[in-house]
């Protein structure tokens, strides 16, 4: 092995940043919502599993700046799959029939994204690495 391989190897930013680009490859084949790109769907998730939901937690759970869950509310919102209610200071988010619909969806192609990544990795290493990068995620958090 060359001196750029291990570099490169033995770099988790470069390394992560592949893999991120070759997952979302593979996420984008596989999650077909038209003008929806996977980070909304994860957002429909959230909310399904948190009706009501205020901006503040949605923004945490899914790691995202407050100006960023905004733009993706109001998509969501523009396509009639969650509204919004404003209490006091606080917004609330929750789906609507149309968005449980694609939530249902949503679920389905997660788990034919799962077999297409794990027909390739193997389903051991596939949970592994699943779990290993949320760790990792997790502490980075932490410290940032």
């Amino acid at each position: 092995m060359n001196e750029e391989e291990q570099i490169l190897i033995h770099c988790l930013y470069f390394t992560a940043s592949r893999f991120a680009r070759n997952i979302s490859k593979l996420a984008e084949k596989t999650f077909d919502f038209g003008e929806l790109a996977p980070s909304y769907l994860y957002m429909i998730m959230i909310v399904k599993f948190h009706p009501e939901i205020n901006q503040k937690d949605l923004c945490h759970k899914l790691s995202i700046a407050p100006s960023t869950s905004t733009r993706f509310i109001d998509k969501l919102e523009k396509l009639k799959l969650v509204t919004r209610k404003i209490d006091g200071k606080q917004t609330h988010i929750s789906l609507t029939d149309e968005g449980e619909k694609v939530y249902h969806q949503f679920r389905v192609s997660l788990k034919e994204l799962f077999l297409g990544y794990s027909d390739i990795l193997g389903r051991e290493f596939s949970m592994d690495l699943s779990r290993m990068l949320h760790e990792a995620s997790n502490k980075l958090e932490k410290e940032l």
